[in-house]
């Protein structure tokens, strides 16, 4: 569930718990697919496809891994442990990886023509473009759930 009001009043902890469960496990499924359907598009239709969007999807993956890491490793320790307030520069920096994580989002949609396969794609092509944009949907609301309550609650620590 991500309905923000339920999470507007929820412990701290549970709060950082459901954006592990809710949107960091979800987005390592979601590459575990999305990853091997990019190859597979890419090399059957190498002809059609846009030799951008394999790289493209790669990058989105490796810097969104490496936001989460620091999330679970350094600021989501300092939220549950009480120490939200002390966490105003790795929010900052949290939220302006934020912004580039929706540039970057937006080069993918400028790519895909809004992630809209042409009218021959393959099955896996039409999945792939299904499953990011699954993706994408799924990134800006945990994006939107961290910068508009998570990250302004631990700021006031409210636990």
């Amino acid at each position: 569930m991500t309905d923000q009001s339920v999470w507007q009043n929820a412990p701290l902890p549970a709060t950082v718990d459901h954006v592990l469960e809710r949107f960091h496990e979800t987005h390592r499924r979601q590459f575990a697919s999305i990853i091997p359907l990019a190859q597979k598009v890419s090399e059957r239709h190498a002809d059609k496809v846009s030799a951008d969007l394999l790289p493209l999807v790669q990058h989105i993956e490796a810097e969104l891994a490496s936001h989460m890491m620091k999330e679970e490793r350094m600021l989501f320790p300092m939220i549950k442990g009480g120490m939200g307030r002390n966490a105003g520069m790795p929010i900052r920096v949290m939220m302006m990886e934020h912004e580039d994580h929706s540039a970057v989002l937006q080069q993918l949609f400028d790519l895909t023509d809004n992630l809209t396969p042409p009218a021959d794609a393959c099955n896996s092509w039409q999945r792939l473009y299904a499953e990011l944009r699954e993706f994408a949907d799924d990134l800006l609301a945990h994006i939107d759930f961290e910068n508009n309550l998570l990250f302004p609650r631990a700021l006031n620590e409210e636990a």
